[in-house]
C-alpha cells in the first residue's frame, strides 16, 4: 500500500484527481463524480472538522470490534460494498468545490505527516497508528478513484 504522507504519493492522488471531469462515469456504483468526491472527503471531515456526529459509545464499540480491521487492514473494498450512513451522500454538489476541498484535504495530511496521526485518536475506531490511519486514507480514496477509471 502506498503511504499517503509521502509527498509523492500524494501528487499521484491529486493527478488522479485533476484527471476527473464534472461527466466522468463509475465503471460501478451508484455515486456521480460530485457525490464520489464528497463521499471521499468525509473520512477527512471525521477528523478535522465537527460537521459530523460522532459516534455514541456503544456504536463505537462495535466499530472498533466488528469495522474497524476492514477498514484499516490492507486488502483491497470490494465493489459495491456498503458505506456507513455518514459517507452517503444523496443530493448533487458542486464538482470543483468538492474537488479542490478533497485536494486539500490530501495536502493538509501530507503535510501533517506520519507523526500527527501515530496514536491519534479516530472518532470512530479510537486510538490508531499512523499505518492504520494511511491505509484508512489511501484504500478509501484509491478505492474510488479507481471506480471512476483514474
Amino acid at each position: 500500500m502506498q503511504n499517503i504522507f509521502d509527498p509523492s504519493t500524494t501528487s499521484e492522488l491529486i493527478a488522479r484527481i485533476e484527471s476527473l471531469k464534472p461527466d466522468s462515469q463509475p465503471l460501478w456504483g451508484k455515486m456521480s463524480v460530485d457525490q464520489m468526491l464528497a463521499h471521499c472527503s468525509v473520512a477527512y471531515e471525521m477528523d478535522y472538522t465537527d460537521k459530523h456526529p460522532k459516534p455514541n459509545a456503544l456504536m463505537r464499540f462495535l466499530l472498533k470490534t466488528f469495522v474497524k480491521s476492514g477498514v484499516v487492514n490492507e486488502k483491497p473494498y470490494p465493489k459495491n460494498a456498503r458505506t456507513a450512513p455518514v459517507f452517503i451522500i444523496a443530493d448533487r454538489r458542486d464538482f470543483e468545490k468538492e474537488k479542490n476541498q478533497l485536494i486539500d484535504y490530501l495536502k493538509k495530511t501530507q503535510e501533517l505527516g506520519a507523526q500527527h496521526f501515530e496514536g491519534k485518536e479516530s472518532p470512530s475506531f479510537g486510538p490508531m497508528t499512523a499505518q492504520e490511519w494511511n491505509n484508512l486514507f489511501y484504500k478509501h480514496l484509491d478505492h474510488h478513484l479507481t471506480q471512476f477509471g483514474v
